[in-house]
């Protein structure tokens, strides 16, 4: 990390601003419906054998994984090196 100063205008110092408020958005949204996925997998696997096509997922997907704890579901994230976390 490099310490130091920039200049910037207004407008683009807003622009970052109204940038971190949409992303914060999108990040709460997506959270909900990972969320919510992880519900309709568990409700899934308490009525149905599905633990082939789950192993199948995880062979085929590169950046996600869904791991089962009983009836309960839950997305892993395949991609993260330093900390794999519950989304």
């Amino acid at each position: 990390m490099v310490n130091g100063s920039v200049t910037i205008s207004i407008e683009d110092y807003h622009s970052f601003v109204d940038a971190a408020i949409k992303m914060q958005e999108i990040k709460d949204k997506f959270t909900t419906a990972s969320k919510e996925l992880q519900v309709l997998l568990s409700f899934l696997a308490a009525r149905e054998n599905l633990e082939k096509y789950i192993e199948e997922f995880n062979r085929q997907s590169k950046t996600s994984k869904i791991v089962f704890e009983g009836t309960s579901a839950r997305i892993e994230l395949k991609n993260d090196k330093e900390n794999i976390k519950e989304i």
